[in-house]
């Protein structure tokens, strides 16, 4: 996604992306990756 990894903890801990903690990781589905960008596209001008 080419953000941060601070990005991706914030997402996590307000609950806009599902995630899973492993020990002292976290597992993201790819699906919910999917899930999280599809909600948040915006289509830009002239775009059919």
């Amino acid at each position: 996604m080419r953000v941060s990894n601070m990005t991706i903890y914030r997402l996590i801990k307000s609950g806009q992306l599902a995630a899973v903690r492993v020990g002292k990781n976290y597992r993201i589905r790819e699906s919910d990756v999917d899930r999280y960008l599809s909600e948040r596209f915006v289509r830009g001008e002239g775009a059919e």
